[in-house]
Formats: structure tokens, C-alpha cells, sequence
């Protein structure tokens, strides 16, 4: 074969991660960027997509470099982005103002204005997602109402992924996956609304033309060739958001297979052929035709666990070089001897707000039954039970909703926990099996470049050939009885703590 590789492009919270694969998902090369999360008050989170630009014309140099791979043997290349983005950009496609992402709750009063006329139920009807201030829809209208300078400029509302495919290529799109933030997208139809438009305020011209995720959108343009180092002219598709493109990577093509997320974010996304609904989930577009994914998304993922090493494992980070183990392994080892159930300790994941199922902007993180006798291993473990406690919140909330998650498939960095892996089995009562984690997300996209320009013949031949499983995990029954106790009093902490986590100015 001329052209052997499949390039992912990751647009991921903290940093980008692009991954080259040889046609059976092996690693030909990879390497990541860089670039910081903005938090200038409280409720907000906000990124310049131009640094998320940067940072992949840097990456992707990098690992074509160090794979000593030839730009022009690359045969396509696929893009998956966070969700919930609201880019604004001009008509000569310059970004106006840094776009608020997934963690950002500003816009609360916005929602509660428009449930209030509209009617919660309403816009439920049509987009199949309750209206919250982490999605896309509020944002735009926040521009409106804080940044007319900004807003009178806009001729495009573009998502992470849709923002790289135009830099590569001049395309302006949005991809079926990501339809799901803006709440004029009809989630049965996977097309925009107009009248829903009209009711929401959302200038219709703002909305790029709706594309299925593996459409090949443009090719690599001369300048962009120049900038991230490409190959003129290669293809490029849609792509779509990352965690369908992770459950795409982790094998999740069929009804009932359920992705687990372990990125920045944590959650579930249970394949199905059927649409069902539920306000307190969120339902998307698969990037795979014909499928939806029932999705819990929580803001307390593997992002617990780097936020704690980065600001309490400085004996750690200090002590890398003399025991040849990361800080996060020496945390993993201090947290693997406690008792499950952390001897009383619990922890409440909520450390942006959380989304589903309890969709609180003001909810708070919290430790809970900390005494004189407790470690750092019992808060690292705390952490670990606390975000897979919110995992089984979800779940249940599916199930309730008519999707019954069977065996979980584990992608993201905190997959590579053999203990953290085995508490979310237990927790759930969910056997977990684990493909190559680190690159799920980027083979997702890598897999829909692959598609659309038939590389392979279909997502069944895609996923054979490139999805191995790593290891698996089952739950431990005399576990699960202790978690069930931790469950019910981990769901009342924070249903006596909600009235305090209301913000507060003092």
C-alpha cells in the first residue's frame, strides 16, 4: 500500500494527542500538545482554539519526525474534539474570543430564563437533552448578552473537531456527533430545527451544514500544509466528538456496548439503535450511522486524579527519579493497601460543577470522614471511589431509562490503573475489559478517516482488525456488598449538602 497510515488529531482538555496506525491499529508514532485551561472567575473555563491549533501543528511535526514517517504517507486523517465548544469566528475565519468549553457554567440564568419560556419540556422534545449551561446552546447566547461586540461579528459557531478540519482544509462543518450541544439539533432526525432556532434566539446562518462523521470535508490546504507539516491534498473527514470517537476506538459498533471514559472527564456511552431519552443523561449521534450513544458525562473523571497529584504529591514528583516510578504510580501504590470503602472516607467528584445525572453548576468536591488516622493513600483512594461512584449513578440512571450497560469497555489514561479499573468493576458490578486505553480516542478518528476514504470497507472490517482487549476485570462480590453501603451514603451526602453548595459571595 502507497499510503499505509491513518493520522488522530485528539482535542483534549488539557493538551492535544495525535497518533499515527498502521492499518491493524498498531502505533506507528505519537505525540502530544499542550495548552492551558483559562479560569477567570468562578464558573468559568474557558480555551483559545488558536493554542489547540498550535499545539497540533507542533505534534504533528513531532511525530512524523520521530516515526520517520513521510507526510505523503499518510492516507487520510480524522479529527475528534471535546464537546460543547462554542468557537466564534468571523468571515475570514478569525476565532473573535476565547470559547467557554464542557466544564464552564456561566450561563445558568440564561437556562433558567429559556426552560422558564420556552418550556423544559419543549426544547427536551426536540434535542433529547435538557437545556444546561454547559452546552453549546447557552453560550452563544451569553455572547449576545455580554460580547455584542463579539457577537455581531459572527459568521460561524464551529465545535473543537470542526475548527481543526477548517484549518486544515478552509471547511466549514459540523459533524452529526456534535449536533447534540446545540439544543435546535432535532436528535431524531440529526438535523437543525428551525422553529426551535427561531424560539432559542440562534441565528440559523451561525450553523455550518450538518455532515456525517467519516464525509471527507476537504483535504489538507498548501498553507496548512506548511503550518503542521502534512502533506498537501491528503484527506481529511468531519470527524466528531471524543468520546463517541473513544467508544468507536474501544470497539463499542453495536446496541448494548458500553464505553467507559477515563480522560479529563468521566462517564459511560451505551451504543443503541433506538432513541431514548433521558434528562438526566445526555444523548448524542455515534459517529457510527444509524447508532446513538445514551451518554453520563461527569466532570470528575481522570481529572481528579491529575488535579490531586498536581497539588499534593510534591514527594512524588520529587522522588521519580530515585524509585524510577511516576508520581502517579507511587500514588496508585499508597492508595492500593486501604480497605475498600476507604475506612469511611468518601469523595464527592464534583470538582467543576457536575453534569449528569444531577446537571448542578454549584455543586461542590468534597472529602468526607477525614480523621487524625487517615493518609494521603485514603484520600488517593477516596478520590478513585468517589469518580466511580459517580460512574454507577449513571448507569443507573440508564438503566432506568431502558439501557442496560452489560460489560463496560475502559478507555482513557486512568484505564491503565489495574486498581483503579478493578474499584469502578466492583463499584458498578460491571465486568470491565480494556483495549490499548491511551489510544482509543485518537484510533476512533484515526478509524473514521479510515472509512471514509476506504481504507476499510466498513466499522465492522475497522474494528476487527485494530480493537484488541488488554486485560479484563471482574467484580469481587464481597466488595460489591461494601460499596453498596458507600453507594447510598455517598447519593445522601450530597443530597444534605446540595442547599450548602449553593454559590455564595463572601
Amino acid at each position: 500500500m502507497n499510503k499505509p497510515y491513518l493520522l488522530g488529531i485528539d482535542i483534549g482538555t488539557s493538551a492535544c494527542k495525535i497518533a499515527v496506525f498502521y492499518r491493524d491499529g498498531r502505533v506507528a508514532a505519537q505525540a502530544s500538545g499542550d495548552y492551558p485551561v483559562y479560569y477567570p472567575k468562578e464558573g468559568w473555563a474557558e480555551q483559545n482554539p488558536d493554542e489547540w491549533w498550535s499545539a497540533v501543528c507542533g505534534a504533528i511535526r513531532k511525530a512524523l519526525k520521530e516515526g520517520e514517517i513521510l507526510p505523503e504517507e499518510i492516507a487520510g486523517v480524522g479529527i475528534d474534539g471535546q464537546s460543547w465548544s462554542a468557537i466564534a469566528i468571523d468571515r475570514d475565519g478569525n476565532v473573535l474570543t476565547n470559547t467557554p468549553i464542557w466544564m464552564d457554567t456561566r450561563a445558568q440564568s440564561i437556562c433558567d430564563r429559556l426552560n422558564e419560556e420556552i418550556g423544559s419540556h419543549e426544547i427536551f422534545q426536540i434535542a433529547g437533552n435538557s437545556l444546561q449551561p454547559s452546552y453549546t446552546t447557552a453560550k452563544i447566547l451569553w455572547y449576545k448578552e455580554n460580547k455584542p461586540e463579539i457577537y455581531e461579528k459572527i459568521d460561524k459557531i464551529l465545535q473543537s473537531n470542526s475548527f481543526i478540519a477548517y484549518k486544515l482544509t478552509g471547511a466549514i462543518t459540523q459533524d452529526v456527533s456534535q449536533g447534540y450541544g446545540l439544543h435546535c439539533f432535532d436528535m431524531r432526525k440529526g438535523a437543525w430545527d428551525k422553529e426551535m432556532c427561531r424560539k432559542l434566539g440562534i441565528p440559523m446562518d451561525f450553523l455550518p451544514d450538518i455532515v456525517s462523521s467519516d464525509t471527507v470535508v476537504g483535504t489538507v490546504t498548501e498553507k496548512a500544509a506548511r503550518e503542521c507539516g502534512l502533506s498537501a491534498g491528503t484527506p481529511v473527514v468531519a470527524g466528531g466528538l471524543d468520546a463517541a470517537c473513544g467508544t468507536l476506538g474501544a470497539g463499542v459498533i453495536h446496541p448494548g456496548e458500553t464505553q467507559e471514559q477515563g480522560g479529563q472527564a468521566g462517564g459511560m456511552s451505551i451504543c443503541m439503535d433506538t432513541y431514548k431519552a433521558d434528562p438526566r443523561l445526555i444523548l448524542g449521534f455515534h459517529v457510527v450511522p444509524g447508532q446513538w450513544l445514551l451518554q453520563g458525562g461527569t466532570t470528575g473523571g481522570g481529572g481528579v486524579m491529575r488535579w490531586f497529584e498536581k497539588e499534593f504529591a510534591d514527594y512524588e514528583r520529587a522522588s521519580q527519579e530515585k524509585t524510577g516510578k511516576s508520581s502517579l504510580v507511587q500514588l496508585n501504590e499508597l492508595a492500593e493497601p486501604i480497605v475498600p470503602g476507604c475506612d469511611g472516607v468518601i469523595f464527592l467528584p464534583y470538582m467543576a460543577g457536575e453534569r449528569s445525572p444531577i446537571w448542578n453548576a454549584d455543586a461542590k468536591g468534597v472529602f468526607y470522614g477525614l480523621d487524625f488516622s487517615k493518609t494521603k493513600g485514603h484520600m488517593v483512594r477516596a478520590c478513585m471511589e468517589g469518580v466511580a461512584l459517580s460512574l454507577r449513578h449513571n448507569l443507573e440512571a440508564a438503566e432506568e431509562a431502558g439501557a442496560k450497560a452489560e460489560v463496560l469497555r475502559a478507555m482513557g489514561g486512568s484505564a491503565n490503573s489495574l486498581l483503579w479499573t478493578q474499584i469502578k468493576s466492583d463499584i458498578t458490578g460491571k465486568p470491565i475489559v480494556v483495549p490499548s486505553s491511551d489510544t482509543a480516542t485518537t484510533l476512533g478518528a484515526a478509524i473514521l478517516a479510515g472509512v471514509g476514504v476506504g481504507f476499510y470497507k466498513d466499522y465492522e472490517e475497522a474494528a476487527a482488525l485494530t480493537v484488541k482487549i488488554t486485560r479484563s476485570h471482574t467484580p469481587n462480590p464481597d466488595n460489591r456488598k461494601i460499596y453498596d453501603g458507600v453507594y447510598d451514603t455517598y447519593i445522601r451526602l450530597y443530597q444534605s449538602l446540595t442547599p450548602l453548595m449553593k454559590r455564595q459571595n463572601y
